[in-house]
């Protein structure tokens, strides 16, 4: 130890610490040990040799409490074969005692109630034994019982000890437990998610091929027959043919939601104002056919995006907007704004609007409201503009209040990179 007038250093040295304070030296290293172990069945087996170690016993088991009934199962053991005490009802026996009452329990095998038991652990060379309740945030996880093959009295010091190791194990088994059962968890969503995007690309390829052979096979038909057909028979052609086109279209946007959600992002710098008058040139024929007007800021800065991400998150807003705005809708308008982290830009239209009902659900996968009926659409538009805002580090809203029309307000992050 060493001092001056305004400090006090003490060098630690593991091994005064152990001569020092045995006591909190096993502690220490029962602490240390609990926190590195990787398993619960090493984090039990490796606790019980250490306290059996320091109290020099011969034998140990630590039960744990069964989530399906009132039983305390055996999860670990040293020293001695389990046979005949894999299991005990939490109303039998010392270690039911100890589970119930919360209290450590010392007592000589001889004087044991369950005679059969005491004649159990006789034949096993054990004379004295210890229950020891496992306790975490004031519940009772499960006992561990010790076994010492002479008269073991621990005075109130050592049992204030063991009290206090049989909480650390406590502890450190509830976490070893729950973080089992949430990688047990993880694993049964990752097999689900890994069967549902299996029968996601299996169901949109095989149902793309016979789609595309109905259109085609209908249209060689009529094309032959069309003379014999009457009007009904040539309009029930034109019907298959449309419903043929819109099952291959339902099966893109399928795999391109499929696309949106598992492909990696690119990350690149991209020029807004070139990506936007692209997307805008893409649809002007139909601005021009219909008399919309798509206002675009004059101002706008490079972002860090996955490009065709990014486009295609604009072009499924011109194409909502275009699908459900209605014959009376005259212009869509795109705003920026920066905040600190955030690029934020508002997409407007003057349309038929949305209702509140609608607001809050448009953005789920296949939803089509009463108002879409008729109209040529997957219900997978908005979803896929939700999942690219999100994997850009942002999201998407309607802004509510609008006078007129419909208003999302899309977010994603300005800091991106290829890891994100």
């Amino acid at each position: 130890m060493t001092n001056d007038d305004r400090t006090v250093s003490v060098v630690f040295s593991e091994k005064d610490f152990r001569r020092r304070n045995r006591e909190l030296s096993a502690l220490l290293e029962l602490s240390n040990f609990l926190s590195s172990a990787r398993s619960l069945d090493e984090l039990l087996d490796g606790a019980l040799k250490m306290v059996l170690a320091f109290f020099r016993l011969e034998a140990g088991r630590i039960y744990l409490k069964d989530a399906q009934g009132p039983f305390l199962v055996l999860a670990a053991h040293q020293g001695m074969e389990p046979e005949g005490l894999e299991r005990v009802h939490v109303k039998e026996g010392f270690s039911g005692k100890a589970y119930r009452t919360r209290a450590c329990i010392v007592q000589h095998v001889l004087e044991l109630e369950d005679k059969r038991r005491a004649a159990l652990l006789l034949g096993k060379g054990f004379e004295t034994i210890v229950c020891v309740p496992l306790i975490y945030t004031d519940q009772v996880g499960g006992v561990m019982n010790l076994a010492a093959s002479k008269t073991f009295q621990p005075d109130q010091h050592q049992m204030d000890l063991l009290t206090t190791m049989g909480n650390q194990i406590a502890v450190a088994a509830n976490h070893a437990k729950l973080y089992e059962d949430l990688t047990c968890q993880l694993q049964v969503l990752r097999e689900k998610k890994e069967m549902i995007k299996f029968f996601a690309y299996s169901v949109s390829h095989d149902l793309k091929s016979p789609a595309v052979g109905i259109h085609g096979l209908t249209k060689r038909f009529k094309e032959k027959y069309a003379a014999t057909l009457d009007e009904k028979g040539r309009a029930y052609c034109d019907q298959i043919l449309k419903t043929a086109e819109h099952m291959v279209a339902l099966v893109e946007k399928i795999n391109i939601y499929i696309m949106t959600r598992e492909s990696a992002l690119n990350i690149d710098r991209i020029d807004l104002t070139e990506l936007l008058h692209g997307i805008r040139d893409e649809f002007s024929d139909v601005f021009e056919k219909r008399g919309i007007r798509l206002a675009l800021p004059k101002a706008l800065p490079e972002v860090l995006a996955d490009r065709v991400s990014l486009a295609r998150l604009f072009r499924n807003l011109l194409d909502n907007a275009l699908k459900y705005g209605g014959d009376a809708m005259s212009e869509i308008r795109i705003q920026y704004s920066s905040e600190e982290d955030f690029h934020v830009f508002r997409f407007r239209d003057n349309g038929v609007g949305l209702s509140e009902k609608d607001s809050e659900k448009i953005f789920e996968l296949f939803h089509r409201d009463v108002s879409s009926r008729g109209t040529e659409g997957s219900g997978l538009g908005l979803a896929i503009v939700k999942e690219i805002a999100e994997r850009h580090g942002g999201c998407i809203a309607v802004e509510k209040g609008a006078a007129r029309g419909a208003s999302f307000r899309i977010v994603i992050a300005k800091n991106l990179s290829d890891g994100d």
